[in-house]
């Protein structure tokens, strides 16, 4: 059986109504009263591990160019809020370290999504996890994912005890990606599952459908569908028995769960 997993993840913190993979969205989730929070990892230049989602930084910041090839020092000058809105205007862009913090402050559970630039995936995996499993002791509230076979193969050769999930979705590469273009789960999807251990499969919510949902949970695995913020869409989705919902405006999805029963 899978491990226990919560009903309602706060997309990249809370995206609807903070910058993304902000400490300002991990405060604004548990304001709202979300006990679990999804965001992405990856490293810069200099092997620190930050929450950042994009390969580039010119999207959430006022910086440009690659995040792998951009030091911690000059990506902390730079600012990540006022693309968003001009009340979030000044902020940061967090370290893993400082996220923690705040998650242990605020009592949330963590869905870690394990980035990488080309060729470092096993590498940004080993950082992050080792820096993580220095402060966090908390097995039953986190989760470690990845859309990369190489990320979770060293998840489950570091911290095997981590419940772990793979993102499958349209940033899927060769054989996977053209299932998923076809609407359709990767043939091999249940072998790389059991090589890997996993406890979960994180499905694009265009990938939900009822067969392909079942034959999920027919192997003991969570469906956790990404990313949801309507109502509509949940009911649809939870029909299916869809387990988990991963969602930039988190409390809508709340609203939605409690109408359904």
């Amino acid at each position: 059986m899978s491990p226990k997993i919560p009903r309602i993840i706060g997309h990249r913190g809370c995206a609807a109504y903070a910058p993304e993979n902000t400490l300002e969205g991990l405060h604004t989730a548990a304001d709202m009263g979300i006990e679990w929070v999804e965001f992405d990892v990856t490293l810069t230049k200099d092997q620190i591990p930050i929450l950042f989602h994009d390969d580039t930084l010119e999207r959430t910041t006022n910086g440009h160019g690659l995040v792998a090839e951009t030091t911690y020092e000059d990506i902390r000058q730079l600012e990540a809020g006022s693309w968003f809105g001009d009340s979030f205007a000044g902020i940061k862009v967090p370290t893993l370290e400082e996220a923690i913090d705040v998650l242990i402050e605020r009592d949330l559970g963590l869905n870690l999504e394990i980035k990488s630039a080309p060729g470092q995936e096993k590498a940004a995996a080993e950082i992050i996890l080792d820096e993580l499993s220095k402060v966090w002791d908390d097995h039953e509230r986190i989760r470690i994912t990845s859309y990369n076979h190489v990320s979770l193969e060293t998840a489950l050769d570091m911290a095997s005890d981590w419940p772990r999930g793979v993102v499958i979705g349209y940033h899927c590469t060769g054989k996977w990606l053209e299932a998923v273009e076809k609407g359709k789960l990767p043939e091999d999807w249940a072998e790389i599952a059991d090589y890997l251990q996993l406890s979960s499969i994180s499905l694009d919510f265009d990938l939900c459908t009822p067969e392909q949902v079942n034959e999920i949970k027919e192997t003991g695995r969570a469906v956790m569908a990404y990313t949801i913020n309507d109502l509509d869409r949940v009911r649809i989705l939870q029909s299916m028995g869809v387990d988990s919902f991963f969602s930039d405006a988190p409390d809508v999805v709340k609203d939605g769960l409690l109408t359904v029963h």
